[in-house]
């Protein structure tokens, strides 16, 4: 399912099947799951997008064809492969363990083509190995980014934050929640005015409070992720938090955040942004979900109803994660 220009409807084309260059792996696609950053590729809210593309970057598959300078990967391993495609490897960022923040990176769907396909090609550098994963691979997807970047982000809140606001329930919260929970953390989970569904969603994954997110939570936050992509959830969030409070920023793209008053951040409160992710993220989450398998929610698309997952994602119509399955 291809896309040739930002705001078009993806096409589905017929192409021969890909050969690896000597340092990649061709992968059968068994499963894509659907992010809002495929949302904000489609709709060309990102910059230097190149086109045409094949969106989709929570990939789950088995490795069919193995580059010939590639070690470590053999033909019918289960595979995953995630939002960052590849790095430059030598830049400051790269050298100093900070891969995410790579001045020349590549992002799988988005630089290079990706996981809305049935067969994807990808640096085998950064693919993941899931052997360890119990879920099967329309529930394994969603931890290719949702599981990721909420990981990370759970991460910069930090490990002394007990309660937890989440802002947007959908598919990283509700993996989210799932760890913060196992890890001994209160959830106060925050949803659109009167999305009632989503609320009891939250509370069925354990969350001690949810409600709409123009409410304060019964108790002051130690953190806060916003994973909406709605910039005045920011101020909101600060005016959640308590002293010393984080609010983390866990989306690509957000709606510009509007000017609110100083006393919200004073107090020594933080606002921060999470980008990207690096291999060590994954590796470290995904050692967890073996451990503590996480319950995934998802509804599966066929390839070719890829444009319906997306409009579903973007009307809200989804509890947990759309997943395109080849």
């Amino acid at each position: 399912m291809v896309l040739h220009a930002a705001g078009l409807p993806l096409c589905l084309e017929e192409r021969t099947d890909p050969l690896p260059e000597r340092s990649e792996l061709v992968i059968r696609v068994e499963a894509c799951a659907v992010c809002r950053t495929d949302l904000h590729v489609v709709d060309g809210d990102l910059p230097r997008l190149r086109l045409p593309i094949i969106p989709g970057h929570e990939i789950v598959g088995t490795v069919e064809r193995v580059g010939v300078d590639v070690d470590g990967w053999r033909i019918g391993e289960r595979v995953g492969v995630p939002w960052l495609g590849g790095t430059c490897g030598h830049c400051d960022w790269c050298l100093h363990e900070q891969e995410n923040l790579c001045d020349a990176p590549r992002f799988t769907g988005y630089s290079r083509d990706g996981g809305f396909a049935t067969h994807v090609v990808a640096d085998a550098a950064f693919c993941l190995r899931l052997a360890g994963l119990a879920q099967d691979a329309i529930h394994a997807a969603p931890l290719l980014c949702a599981g990721l970047i909420g990981w990370r982000c759970l991460r910069a809140a930090g490990d002394d934050a007990r309660d937890i606001g989440l802002y947007g329930f959908g598919a990283a919260a509700h993996l989210v929640a799932q760890v913060a929970r196992h890890e001994g953390r209160r959830v106060h989970a925050f949803t659109r005015r009167g999305d009632s569904a989503a609320q009891d969603f939250a509370r069925a994954l354990g969350a001690v409070w949810a409600g709409s997110s123009d409410e304060q939570p019964p108790r002051p936050l130690d953190a806060a992720i916003v994973f909406a992509p709605v910039g005045s959830l920011v101020p909101a969030a600060l005016q959640a938090v308590r002293k010393a409070g984080r609010v983390v920023c866990g989306g690509i793209h957000m709606s510009d955040i509007p000017s609110f008053p100083y006393r919200l951040l004073w107090e020594e409160r933080v606002v921060r942004s999470v980008a990207n992710l690096t291999r060590a993220d994954a590796h470290a989450f995904l050692d967890f979900a073996a451990r503590v398998p996480l319950e995934t929610t998802v509804r599966g698309y066929a390839l070719e109803a890829a444009n319906d997952a997306l409009d579903d994602l973007r009307s809200g119509r989804l509890q947990g994660a759309a997943v395109v399955v080849p």
